[in-house]
């Protein structure tokens, strides 16, 4: 199945997103059996039900006129990124600043892939981690071209 670029795809979304206070995260095109356009949004306050369902009739004529497929099939889904929601652009990290995340790497280094601490500086090319452990506190510079996944760390009470 031909699809359009994503990028091309991303942009008309975002025109849409703006003026309603969303923010597109991510777009995902799933083909195989059953082809799926996935935008995953975020707001300020959250994403609900409700902002989901209005985005999604916001979105559906002008891709429909779009034809992000060239007239196949697809399903339109509209999500949350959820918790563990991937980092990935500067945007991303500075939402981050402060905050516990997980660093999971392609590759170990001293022997571990996954890093959780606080994310205390970004530039283009790294992200700096400061983590806690039986060493006392030690701070990590990664390259981003080694993150395999980086997140928000998830606590449970």
């Amino acid at each position: 199945m031909n699809v359009k670029p994503l990028d091309e795809i991303r942009a008309l979304l975002e025109e849409i997103a703006t003026p309603m206070g969303i923010e597109v995260v991510d777009v995902e095109f799933s083909r195989g059996k059953s082809p799926a356009l996935t935008v995953y949004i975020d707001t300020e306050g959250g994403v609900d039900l409700n902002t989901c369902e209005k985005y999604h009739r916001a979105i559906d004529a002008p891709l429909d006129e779009l034809d992000p497929t060239y007239g196949a099939a697809y399903t339109l889904n509209v999500s949350s990124p959820g918790l563990d929601r991937p980092l990935k652009t500067a945007r991303d990290f500075a939402r981050a600043l402060g905050k516990k995340v997980e660093v999971k790497l392609y590759a170990p280094l001293r022997g571990k892939k996954l890093f959780e601490g606080v994310l205390t500086a970004y530039d283009d090319n790294t992200v700096t981690v400061s983590c806690g452990g039986k060493e006392g506190e030690q701070e990590y510079k990664f390259p981003l071209d080694r993150i395999a996944k980086m997140n928000f760390a998830v606590e449970f009470d």
